[in-house]
């Protein structure tokens, strides 16, 4: 399958980009910031997932971000849409066939850790992905990666530090600490969050973990943001809403864009 769709890339474009970046909810307009070469649709390639979830553009988009050729998913496909753990994580392997090195994952998320505040942004030092099934799990294809991976590092120490020291030389915040991916598309409830509490999390969403995991499979170096878009259910003391969501990342949308593309310069 990947095969097939590689050759089908390469019938639309021969760029070949150092840095993969997928853009989370509330973040898709950076794509059409940036300077761009070319669009593919997902819809297009051949046996490939599409984007459902509101504002999810559905395609990759070829340019340049600080002279750095990167390659864009402009939605990503989540597990609550129906599709497998596989099928999720089918985009990430396909950019690493384009030639990517870095994934750069971002998110919206609700914020558990109490130190936290809607805004932040969070860069992810780990994740814990026990909730959804493994990307990993079939047959192994051993021209990906090895049948075991190690995943003691499966977010970059080396561009983490590059994001922090970034944030602090444009005066933005930011926070760290450990992702937890549930599958949605409902928002989880108090006891729910509770756990996650006691378990680790800082944070919590709907993708991302799974995208990770099958990132270091295949040896990309990794790193990600999460922006608190809400606090998570039984922190906060309203109902949660995917509008809430969404008026967030639109709010601070041109800080979290302003830190992507210069830590992607500096990577």
């Amino acid at each position: 399958m990947l095969n097939k769709q590689i050759e089908f890339i390469r019938t639309r474009t021969d760029f070949i980009p150092e840095i993969a970046l997928v853009l989370g909810s509330g973040l898709g307009e950076l794509a059409d910031e940036i300077d761009i070469c070319c669009t593919v649709d997902y819809k297009d390639i051949p046996d490939f997932p599409v984007s459902t979830a509101p504002s999810h553009k559905g395609r990759f988009v070829f340019g340049k971000i600080e002279d750095k050729n990167v390659v864009i998913m402009q939605g990503r496909v989540h597990l609550y849409e129906g599709y497998s753990a596989q099928q999720a994580a089918n985009p990430i392997r396909l950019m690493k066939q384009m030639g990517a090195q870095i994934l750069f994952l971002t998110n919206a998320s609700g914020g558990i850790n109490s130190n936290f505040n809607i805004g932040d942004f969070m860069v992810i030092n780990d994740h814990i992905s026990s909730f959804v099934e493994s990307p990993l799990v079939g047959r192994n294809d051993d021209t990906l990666g090895v049948r075991f991976p190690d995943m003691s590092e499966v977010y970059s120490k080396r561009l983490n530090s590059i994001i922090h020291s970034t944030a602090k030389d444009m005066n933005i915040d930011t926070k760290e600490g450990v992702y937890l991916q549930f599958r949605g598309p409902n928002f989880e409830t108090p006891a729910e969050i509770r756990m996650a509490k006691i378990l680790g999390a800082d944070t919590v969403g709907m993708s991302t973990a799974i995208e990770a995991q099958a990132a270091k499979h295949c040896s990309f170096e990794v790193c990600g943001i999460s922006l608190v878009t809400n606090l998570a259910c039984g922190i906060s003391k309203t109902p949660i809403t995917s509008e809430e969501v969404t008026e967030t990342a639109e709010r601070v949308a041109p800080y979290f864009k302003k830190l992507i593309k210069a830590s992607i310069g500096n990577f």
